[in-house]
């Protein structure tokens, strides 16, 4: 009989997979015969389907029939043969049968079950209740009734958890849902199965049930998946073991799972083939021990290094490979391998390869060049990597032009575009012909502007039509600024950087100048700007979050100069006081041939308006090569914007200095300082300053001309002019140059004398390398060294990254210039030269400078040149 099959299977209870497989019982259910006011006769149907979702969840297969025979259509009391007969036509294991009778407020849910197999006469099953609410309750209780009896359900009355040794068993019980107590149910069971092993700590379970005179003993046996005890490296040079430890996620204790080694093994493979040993072999072995641990070891086979020995193209006709060679950062193996990384191969570079080669061809007329992935084959001799080209006709520019939405005359707009200036086209300038129109448009006022390019190709003349199609969209108004992040500096500091306003039209130029400028403060380490869409489309709302950065200082260190030799110095500083943008500053230097102690005190917002204000106070002692000279003096400045990056700097300063130790063969005009003097100047200078940053600028420009004449009273009275010019030129890769130009002229004023302090002198590391302080100078009648009352300077430098993480950079210079006397001319072809190299580094302890200047026009008695060094001194 199939109803002993299965209790059979129950009892027996033994599983090997996460599943209980059970045979299916068959439950057909038909209608119930319902006594009952008309408006409830849907329950005859309803009924039933209510039962079968109860019995379906304990794992019978329900089937309620879609007609009957007449014999049973609609009678409560059905003839149990005729029941029989239908349910064997149906295969059927069991049938269910019953009535609903109502009476007043309470109803009687009768139901008869009958085995379809054998003689067995129905089950009855009765069960009353009250209100329509009471039904579901009621009926649920039926199913139960009906299911423990279909299922022959016994009483769990132990669960035992065997073969677990270091999983604990209330672990695993707070896992399980089985308890005692519980009716004995297989999805139960499946269930429990299947949340054992998603704990992961198990390889087998068997779940066995024993019958007892009490009901079921439910029994878990469990097997452990061994666990890592110790994880060991062999065969491995090129990396240390914690290294390729540190590459691996299998640690001590993990569970010991083959899938995950393997895993680890290509980590493995994967570090040595960063390191270019692609021929690397990886394996393992798992020693087992007891307690159901085991060893994993890695045993590596290093192999040699494989390095790049050929790079080869097919499909180029336009370029030769030497010259695509030089696009890519993909480099055969050469001589300096060892320290130039030539011939390693790197996936990254590889692929950005095959862009770069792309964008070559693309900006070079070639629109239809298509570059394959480069293919690698490892061969006995090394690396070979093959690039396949497709080069495709080279189409010149033809006709171009500006429609749509147009701000310009269209001859305006073509003018402003490079594509026309080219005879190829040139994919990457057609963006910035796009960058350029966004910029254009944004500028007035349109900040959400489109411009698309239209590229149509003629293949029979080989050119391309290019058409910039222009959407400007609505005007649009700055509604709102908004900034966060600002916790010390106030936000006026910070708009009054910015070159914007609310409700002002947008342009994009002056948000960038504004941001700019407000990196150029130095007093946030980040400046974020996010660009939102405002209440209506024609409104922007600008978000800027600043990150604050500390703006106080106090700094205490020494530090050698070619010049000073060893001096020290403290500062206490603060660039943004009180949050106002105000700048304080106390120092003290002391050196061999410099003290000197200075107060100043910087407003740069005067008023609330661009008008910076400083005052001075300082007492300076220093030792000419002839003389020594002590000043104590202090001066007041102004400073107002003229013009874009333009400054204007008016300052008046007072100076009383003693001039002593001068020696015997000293000049005569330095003879005639001697003792107490007064200088009383007033000094306009003149800047123009567009440097992206004050330390290794890497493009920009820096001039400067001043004009300062003394004579206000005092015993000194002199007009000194002074001109600078430098720029900053970003040349290849992260090369910059660097081109500076001075000179100085002054001459003496009626009603006093002009010091030779305040004439010129060169040499040291701030004007002529490789010759001493002061070696550069003018000569008087008697042949004795003195100021020149005109200098003209010129340097040359190319600086780039040699650690670029660390900062620092190398330098090679090139020094010429030369000092004259007031009726000297300058002879530009006589001017004294250096060149050398160095380097350059940004320390904790300030500016390092380690520079070499050799003398190209050794004069007699002249060293062949010298090292100029100094760390923690200014630039």
């Amino acid at each position: 009989m199939k109803r002993l099959v299965v209790v059979l299977l129950l009892i027996l209870g033994v599983w090997t997979t996460p599943g209980l497989a059970l045979e299916e019982v068959r439950i057909i259910v038909l209608p119930f015969a319902v006594f009952a006011p008309p408006q409830q006769a849907y329950l005859a149907d309803e009924i039933p389907a209510v039962i079968r979702n109860h019995l379906e969840a304990d794992g019978a297969k329900v089937i309620l029939p879609d007609s009957l025979p007449a014999s049973l259509d609609g009678a409560a009391k059905r003839p149990t043969g005729a029941i029989r007969d239908f349910a064997l036509e149906q295969t059927g294991d069991f049938v269910l049968w019953g009535s609903l009778t109502w009476i007043g407020e309470k109803f009687s849910l009768d139901a008869r079950l009958l085995e379809t197999f054998g003689d067995t006469e129905p089950q009855s099953f009765s069960i009353e209740g009250q209100g329509i609410a009471g039904l579901p309750a009621t009926v649920k209780e039926l199913s139960a009734k009906t299911g423990n009896q279909i299922f022959q359900r016994a009483t769990v009355v132990e669960v035992r958890i065997t073969g677990n040794q270091r999983i604990e068993s209330d672990a695993i019980r707070s896992k399980i849902q089985t308890a005692p107590g519980d009716v004995y149910l297989a999805k139960s069971l499946s269930a429990d199965l299947k949340k054992i092993y998603a704990m992961g700590f198990f390889e087998d379970i068997r779940i066995e049930a024993e019958d007892t005179s009490r009901g079921k003993v439910i029994i878990f046996e469990l097997k452990e998946k061994p666990t890592v005890r110790n994880i060991t490296i062999t065969g491995n040079d090129v990396y240390d073991d914690e290294e390729i430890k540190a590459a691996l996620d299998i640690k001590t204790g993990s569970i010991i799972n083959a899938y995950q080694i393997q895993n680890n093994l290509e980590r493995i493979k994967a570090l040595y083939k960063d390191k270019n040993y692609h021929n690397a072999e990886v394996t393992y072995a798992i020693k087992p021990l007891d307690n159901n641990q085991g060893d994993i070891q890695f045993s590596i086979k290093e192999g040699h290094k494989v390095q790049i020995v050929a790079v080869n193209f097919e499909g180029n006709a336009a370029y030769t490979a030497k010259d695509l060679k030089k696009l890519i950062k993909t480099r055969e193996k050469g001589f300096f391998s060892w320290l130039t990384s030539s011939g390693e191969l790197n996936a990254d570079d590889l692929a950005q390869d095959a862009a770069q080669l792309t964008a070559y061809y693309h900006n070079n007329g070639y629109i239809l060049a298509r570059v394959g992935e480069p293919l690698v084959d490892y061969q006995e001799d090394g690396i070979h990597i093959t690039i396949k080209v497709n080069e495709g006709n080279r189409f010149a520019v033809g006709q171009v032009q500006v429609d749509g939405d147009l701000v310009l005359p269209e001859d305006e707009l073509l003018e402003r575009l490079k594509i026309g200036d080219q005879e190829y086209f040139n994919r990457e300038i057609v963006r910035n012909d796009v960058l350029l129109l966004t910029d254009l448009y944004s500028d007035e006022g349109y900040a959400y502007a489109r411009v698309t390019p239209r590229v149509k190709q003629d293949p029979e003349a080989q050119k391309v039509n290019i058409t910039y199609t222009i959407e400007k969209g609505k005007p649009v108004y700055f509604e709102q600024i908004i900034i966060t992040g600002n916790t010390k500096t106030r936000d006026k500091v910070i708009r009054r950087e910015l070159k914007f306003y609310e409700q002002e039209l947008y342009s994009g130029i002056k948000l960038k100048e504004g941001i700019r400028k407000l990196h150029r403060l130095d007093y946030f380490e980040d400046v974020k700007v996010d660009t939102i869409k405002g209440s209506t489309d024609d409104q922007m709302v600008v978000k800027i979050d600043v990150t604050e950065k500390p703006t106080g200082n106090f700094s205490f260190g020494g530090g050698y100069s070619s010049i000073e030799k060893l001096f020290f110095m403290a500062s206490v500083q603060q660039r943004n006081l009180f949050g106002r943008g105000q700048v304080l500053n106390l120092k003290a230097e002391i050196g061999a041939v410099t003290t000197r102690y200075t107060l100043s005190f910087t407003e740069p917002w005067l008023f609330n308006i661009p008008l910076s204000a400083g005052v001075d106070l300082y007492n300076w002692d220093r030792e000419y090569t002839t003389y020594d000279k002590d000043s104590i003096g202090g001066g007041v400045r102004l400073g107002y914007p003229v013009w874009e990056d333009t400054r204007f700097y008016l300052g008046y300063n007072y100076e009383k200095s003693d001039v002593s130790n001068i020696d015997e063969d000293a000049a005569d005009s330095i003879k005639e300082i001697a003792g107490t003097n007064v200088t009383s100047s007033v000094t306009g200078t003149l800047r123009y300053d567009t440097r992206d940053q004050f330390f290794n600028p890497t493009r920009g420009q820096n001039h400067r001309f001043s004009v300062e004449y003394a004579g206000f009273g005092g015993d000194i009275a002199f007009t000194k002019y002074l001109g600078e010019a430098g720029v900053y030129i970003p040349l290849f890769w992260k090369f910059v140059g660097f081109l500076h130009a001075e000179g100085g002229y002054v001459e003496e004023n009626p009603g006093g004398f002009l010091p030779d302090y305040e004439k010129f002198y060169l040499g040291g590391i701030n004007s002529m390398r490789g010759f001493d302080y002061e070696d550069i100078h003018a000569t008087d009648a008697e042949g004795k060294t003195v100021g020149g009352e005109k200098y003209v300077l010129f340097n040359a430098e190319l600086t780039m990254p040699l650690i670029e993480e660390a900062g620092l950079m190398g330098v090679a210079f090139f020094d010429t210039g030369d000092v004259y006397l007031k009726d000297e001319d300058i002879e530009f072809g006589e001017f004294r030269q250096s060149a050398g190299l160095g380097i350059r580094w940004y320390s904790p302890m300030g500016p390092l400078r380690l520079e070499y200047g050799w003398i190209l026009d050794r004069q007699e008695g002249e060293d062949s040149g010298q090292w100029e060094f100094s760390v923690g001194a200014p630039w």
